[in-house]
């Protein structure tokens, strides 16, 4: 059945309101938002999800590694493989309140939206919450939409141990969400992930919508530099074995590369650590993570194999030795062509300017699209600022977002996408 767009759309007072309830779930005794996945805190946002989708005479279904699922099945006997609509709903420590869970509510709005404007879909429209996407207290991010896309076996990642010592197993079986459903239990026909951008790109260029063609490799690694520890006074420049100075060469260099390149590659070191740690010692030690990214699996690795043989160069140079440690590596995605058309489309109906453009950050959505078609649209966020308590998405570009969602979603379960 199709529709109307110009007289249609979704109930943003709802969508608006139940954001901020789960915005206010979680909160700290410092009033920091903070919903790690297992945690009470999740649990308490899960419950909340799940009466919103009984709200909605959703299904609600639970796998083995706490992925949850609201459906809306036009009859009972509809077999079809689903349009899937999701994201998550755990959070970093101190987060804002849009990231991850933008996406969900979105999705039961959009479903609500159709169920009220009377809207028979060819088959199923589900919505989907991943477990622990953010990886904040369990390794690795992405985990439940991995596990789901086969990726991951449901056993190891249950077993996985916490920042805190807890086991994700355990704690899910705690808070009630250990499921029975077999991940991946319903293949997706496809999925759309709607969130906001987390960079500056669309509110810089006063766009409204991001149609997201492709997504950044990603490369995690922890590397470690044994020096020898001597007093900071006494021992000239020239006869140390400086962890802490090797580890300032290793990031001046990938700054410099990243710079210097033609390609969009970026390069950060987000966490390290010195040992001793104490103002007059040269450091015996440094702890350091490299997080690579790049659109193109070529580039990622030519940037892989270049900083490996920097470090060779500069453990024979400083009388250091180094490891290197893979935390994580995912390549390049691309998403589907037709989808992104779709949102095109959609944003010119509704009147809204577009772009296409890339993900920087990794999302659910590179998971599933190893077994489904997929692809993502972006709302701006103000000052690219996320992970943060002062992320801000305005009200009209989140409820922009949303209708195209809307209008995405209906053409996906429509007749003619059978």
């Amino acid at each position: 059945m199709a529709y109307d767009s110009s007289i249609i759309s979704i109930d943003a007072a709802r969508l608006l309101d139940r954001i901020e309830q789960l915005g206010q779930i979680g909160r700290d005794g410092g009033d920091r938002l903070v919903r790690l996945a297992g945690s009470d805190e999740d649990k308490r946002g899960r419950d909340a999800l799940v009466s919103w989708m009984k709200e909605a005479n959703l299904e609600v279904a639970v796998d083995k590694i706490g992925n949850i699922f609201g459906i809306w099945r036009a009859s009972s006997e509809d077999d079809q493989a689903p349009v899937m609509v999701g994201s998550h709903i755990d959070t970093v420590i101190d987060a804002g309140v849009y990231d991850g869970c933008y996406g969900v509510l979105s999705g039961i709005e959009v479903i609500q939206t159709l169920q009220a404007a009377g809207f028979v879909p060819s088959r199923p429209i589900v919505v989907a919450a991943f477990t622990n996407e953010e990886g904040v207290r369990y390794t690795p991010d992405m985990m439940g939409s991995l596990v789901y896309a086969g990726g991951l076996s449901v056993e190891e990642a249950l077993s996985s141990v916490g920042t805190d010592g807890s086991v994700l197993g355990e704690e899910l079986e705690r808070i009630g969400y250990a499921g029975c459903e077999e991940p991946g239990f319903l293949k997706p026909h496809a999925y759309v992930e709607l969130h906001i951008e987390q960079g500056p790109v669309l509110e810089k260029e006063g766009i409204q919508i991001g149609a997201v063609e492709n997504l950044q490799g990603i490369s995690w690694q922890r590397i470690t530099i044994e020096g020898v520890a001597n007093h900071a006074g006494t021992t000239p420049i020239s006869m140390r074995s400086d962890a802490g100075y090797a580890a300032s060469r290793v990031i001046s260099f990938l700054r410099d590369r990243a710079t210097s390149s033609q390609t969009p590659t970026v390069a950060t070191v987000g966490c390290i650590s010195f040992e001793p740690n104490a103002v007059n010692i040269i450091p015996s030690r440094a702890i350091f993570t490299v997080d690579l990214r790049d659109p193109n699996e070529h580039s990622l690795q030519a940037e892989e194999a270049a900083l490996a043989a920097f470090l060779t160069d500069l453990a024979a140079a400083e009388g250091v030795k180094i490891a290197t440690e893979r935390m994580a590596r995912f390549e390049p995605v691309t998403f589907d062509a037709t989808i992104v058309k779709i949102v095109e489309a959609a944003s010119e109906q509704r009147g809204l300017t577009s772009k296409r453009m890339t993900s920087g950050a990794g999302h659910d959505a590179q998971m599933i699209a190893r077994i489904c078609p997929a692809a993502m649209i972006f709302v701006p966020s103000i000052g690219g600022i996320s992970h943060n308590p002062r992320e801000f998405t305005s009200g009209p570009d989140l409820v922009a977002g949303a209708n195209v969602l809307l209008d995405v979603i209906s053409n996906l379960a429509s007749d003619h996408e059978k």
